[in-house]
């Protein structure tokens, strides 16, 4: 049986995409011993990596961040790295679900790129990558079925990729949107945002402002 680490890198304590993802994960994960980590703040205790190494896989999730990892999960990853530099590596293979607000998945690339790569320097084994676009909406459509409505793409997705964490096997980076018009979800967000305007006491003309 694998031990799997589903590693939340949301900066968010709640209601985050990531959460979500991993959360949906799990339902298509049948054979594996699973422990939940966050990865919300730019340290990681001797305690927490020690653990980390334990396990036969990490799965990282994490919102995307001006086309990269956010700085926090940066930090975490730089900080693993160093600590297994002097000591034999883990035999660790690693997944990696990026989602983002872009509409399309492959806006998630570069930074999937950027874990394999840490993956390669670090002695890790890179396992298999999965951009998600529009990520923004998956808090607000958690109580449908993984593989239904706007998450039919993600629950394929989701499949693939748990077959392949089953069995520690690698696969070409996956990308996906959801099963939603992008008029709609341009719509949806662009509604979002004015809503948010007003509740900082401005106006909507004030998101056009230049300097």
């Amino acid at each position: 049986m694998q031990k799997i680490a589903l590693i939340n890198g949301s900066p968010k304590a709640k209601n985050s995409a990531s959460k979500a993802v991993l959360q949906a994960l799990r339902t298509f994960v049948n054979d594996g011993e699973i422990i939940e980590y966050d990865f919300r703040k730019p340290q990681l205790s001797i305690e927490h990596m020690e653990q980390l190494a334990e396990q036969d896989v990490w799965v990282l999730a994490f919102p995307l961040y001006v086309d990269g990892i956010p700085s926090h999960v940066l930090s975490c990853l730089a900080q693993l790295e160093n600590h297994f530099k002097a000591k034999p590596t883990p035999k660790v293979t690693v997944y990696c679900l990026v989602n983002c607000g872009f509409y399309e998945g492959e806006q998630c690339g570069l930074a999937l790129e950027m874990v394999e790569n840490w993956c390669a320097k670090s002695g890790w084994q890179w396992g298999q990558g999965l951009g998600i676009g529009a990520g923004g909406m998956l808090p607000a459509v958690k109580n449908v079925p993984v593989g239904s409505g706007p998450k039919k793409n993600l629950g394929k997705a989701l499949e693939t990729l748990a077959a392949n964490i089953a069995r520690r096997t690698g696969g070409d980076n996956l990308f996906i949107t959801a099963n939603f018009p992008r008029f709609a979800y341009k719509f949806a967000a662009e509604a979002g945002w004015r809503k948010m305007v007003k509740a900082n006491g401005l106006k909507t003309e004030d998101l056009f402002q230049r300097k």
